[in-house]
């Protein structure tokens, strides 16, 4: 039992002003070298955690604690993992999932809000949280027709602080850059790290598909629009670096699907390729396992498995062990290595979802793109 759970009962059973301090002076879950305990209160017939993560038992049951109305958990943990969870209620036959009401650290994703396990040891990184000192660069837009879809598109653009149109830049375009901007602090960390000289100032083609189960899974007419209409869209209106060195592409899940077929399609236009989490399902042996979405995902990989050649210079590539991708992931590498690209393959003890990629950005685009700070130390 977690020792501040067991310091409760020091006295014998647990009073209301007991508990109440209990509540007050600890912060949730409680976490400890290795372990971490989940507590709830309220009444219900059943509690259970759900945990979004995967390879291991996705709900846990929680135990009443004897003369309280808490419900409490205790689970081993490795530390430094971060995972997203929710409380799910037994009342009357009916379920509930809930927000854990005593943990004000929240995360947020296109479909909601859930609550965060921070192991032991796990900080969120400083470059992630605004810093009064960094001067901010400003987003701004443009809207372009797509003869590749026939219709326009919205693209949201990242200019650097200080930019000048004397100057020329680096490009970087983003699939889901508003999911970025949203749920994974982008702006912050680009300025962030702007500021500290860990990547040069650059500018961003944020790209946001209204259908992306169809346009990031392996859709020529999404490789053309990026490719092609965007790069050439991008350098009429931007002074950009006219080398695939100082171009990438960078994507998570089905963002980093894209981002290789695309790259796939116009082998050395982009150098560089950041892709976290990328939805890279094959299939050996019979057929897989992911649904009828997955099938063009499947086709793509299994053909690029079979045939594969250099698409960039160099690639980052990240994912959480508490993902089912992991295994995917994992096999990519030695491919994309064996094809002479230089990879940089990073493993999280994280999920699916926005704050394993904001995490991880640091390392993936001050390692495509090393800044002033890097360039002079090494």
């Amino acid at each position: 039992m977690n020792p501040q759970i067991e310091n409760l009962y020091r006295d014998g059973e647990p009073s209301e002003v007991t508990i109440r301090e209990f509540l007050q002076s600890s912060q949730f879950p409680l976490t400890e070298p290795g372990h971490v305990t989940f507590v709830f209160q309220g009444q219900a017939d059943e509690v259970n955690l759900r945990r979004w993560i995967s390879g291991f038992n996705t709900s846990l049951p929680m135990q009443t604690l004897e003369g309280t109305d808490l419900w409490i958990l205790r689970m081993e943990l490795p530390n430094k993992s971060r995972f997203e969870y929710k409380f799910e209620l037994v009342r009357g036959g009916n379920r509930e999932l809930v927000l854990d009401k005593l943990n004000k650290v929240v995360a947020h994703d296109p479909f909601g809000a859930n609550s965060v396990c921070q192991g032991y040891g796990y900080k969120r990184p400083a470059w992630t949280r605004h810093h009064p000192e960094t001067r901010p660069g400003t987003l701004t837009g443009f809207q372009m027709y797509s003869q590749a879809f026939e219709g326009h598109r919205d693209i949201q653009v990242y200019l650097p602080a200080r930019f000048r149109r004397s100057r020329s830049y680096p490009l970087l375009v983003v699939h889901d850059g508003a999911d970025y901007l949203r749920y994974a602090d982008f702006e912050t960390v680009l300025n962030n790290l702007i500021h500290r000289l860990e990547i040069p100032a650059m500018i961003v083609a944020m790209t946001q598909s209204p259908d992306r189960l169809v346009e990031y899974t392996g859709d020529t007419r999404h490789a053309r629009f990026i490719g092609e209409e965007l790069l050439q869209e991008m350098n009429s209106k931007f002074p950009l670096i006219d080398s695939h060195r100082s171009r990438g592409l960078m994507g998570a899940s089905l963002g980093g699907v894209a981002s290789l077929h695309t790259a796939r399609q116009y082998p050395k236009r982009f150098g560089q390729l950041l892709l976290q989490s990328g939805s890279f399902a094959f299939s050996d042996l019979g057929k897989h396992q992911k649904g009828p979405i997955f099938d063009p995902v499947v086709r793509f990989v299994n053909e690029y498995r079979k045939n594969p050649i250099p698409v960039a210079e160099k690639l980052y590539m990240s994912c959480g062990i508490y993902e089912s991708l992991i295994y995917e992931n994992r096999s990519l590498v030695p491919l994309l290595q064996a094809q002479g690209m230089q990879v940089n393959f990073e493993e999280a003890r994280d999920a699916h979802n926005w704050e394993n990629w904001r995490d991880r950005l640091r390392n993936g685009l001050s390692w495509l793109f090393p800044g002033p700070l890097w360039m002079v130390y090494e």
